[in-house]
């Protein structure tokens, strides 16, 4: 977290994590190259540049799917939210992947005619309306061309100024590209023989990552449905004072649409929206850090009574009013302004409700 944008805020777990990272990718590919040599038939040979270009195609394809899984993982499970923290890291690298792939393959099956690669690649093959057929080369190309857009904007620059909507809107279009390269795996084994294994991977790549998101999915809906039970006079209600410990927090469900994060900090109870700025992460499973609610995600911090992040940051959100009848926490669904001081409930300022 900076409150300045600079090429790479470097520290000793990004280091390891890049580590980690680049010494995977390295030994993928040499074990790739190396299981495929040994695959082969005796009677037949194939140029090491092939298998190259197959190699970085599956470590691209595998990074990918990686990267769709950690965020349901995450979801069921905080032991992943390590992986989330840097997974732009794993974004950048599988595109430099995905881009070398596509340069050799490029160049190895296009580039010795008088056509220009990319349109030899679009119109080297035009039986469109025959699925056994259709031309799986254009879909790799588009997937590309996806990836290279939530590359370019994977920096805090263009999320600073697209806006958290926008820029999520755009790097969600990953599914697109992932869904492009099955279709160009799929019909990539179809046309050119078989290949049981790379069947075998990439089916079981969709069923991991679509079982994933539909589970953390139904995880998700569950926590929402029993929150919307108890509403008076237009108040929600939150639970006991006691169920919340000192320093942790309890998400509610306001309406179905969004939630609310309610911390207790010393003997005071405050509410603020439960979506971070930076990238709407769940602030409700956050801790109180130094006095402030760190978001698990990326760290981005903000005062509880205030929804403001520390000095020189400027990220706000909003803040909720609550009231404690007795021991029981009740909400004000309407949310203030960005950034509102809200006086902590506490039991001592009890007061009834208009």
């Amino acid at each position: 977290m900076s409150n300045h944008y600079q090429a790479v805020n470097w520290s000793g777990f990004k280091i390891r994590y890049d580590l980690i990272l680049a010494s995977g990718v390295i030994l993928f590919l040499a074990l790739f190259v190396m299981v495929s040599s040994w695959r082969l038939p005796a009677d037949q040979s194939i140029s090491g540049l092939i298998l190259v270009i197959r190699a970085l195609g599956a470590c691209g394809f595998t990074l990918l799917t990686l990267i769709l899984c950690i965020g349901p993982l995450a979801r069921l499970s905080p032991r992943f939210l390590p992986l989330l923290y840097n997974r732009r890291h794993l974004g950048v690298a599988m595109f430099g992947i995905a881009l070398a792939h596509a340069v050799l393959a490029a160049v190895w099956y296009h580039a010795f005619g008088d056509v220009n690669p990319v349109v030899s690649i679009l119109t080297s093959s035009a039986e469109y309306s025959s699925f056994p057929e259709f031309p799986f080369q254009p879909l790799g190309l588009a997937a590309l061309v996806i990836l290279l857009v939530m590359a370019a904007t994977s920096h805090d620059y263009w999320l600073s100024n697209l806006g958290p909507r926008t820029w999520k809107s755009i790097h969600l279009i990953g599914y697109l590209a992932y869904a492009l390269l099955v279709g160009h795996i799929a019909l990539g084994v179809l046309q050119y023989g078989p290949e049981p294994v790379v069947l075998i991977g990439t089916a079981t790549s969709v069923v991991v990552v679509a079982s994933l998101h539909l589970i953390s999915g139904l995880k998700e809906r569950r926590r929402d449905r029993p929150l919307n039970a108890v509403v008076l006079d237009g108040w929600i209600r939150v639970g006991d004072c006691d169920e919340i410990p000192p320093d942790a927090g309890k998400v509610v469900s306001v309406g179905g649409c969004h939630r609310v994060a309610v911390f207790r900090k010393d003997e005071g109870f405050s509410a603020i929206s439960n979506t971070c700025a930076h990238q709407g992460g769940p602030l409700g499973e956050g801790r109180l850090i130094d006095g402030c609610l760190t978001c698990p995600w990326h760290g981005y911090q903000y005062i509880v009574t205030n929804g403001q992040s520390p000095p020189p940051f400027t990220e706000r959100i909003e803040t909720y009013e609550l009231r404690i009848d007795g021991e029981t926490i009740w909400l004000n669904p309407n949310a203030k302004t960005p950034g509102t001081e809200v006086p902590p409930a506490t039991r001592a300022s009890t007061t009834e409700r208009d």
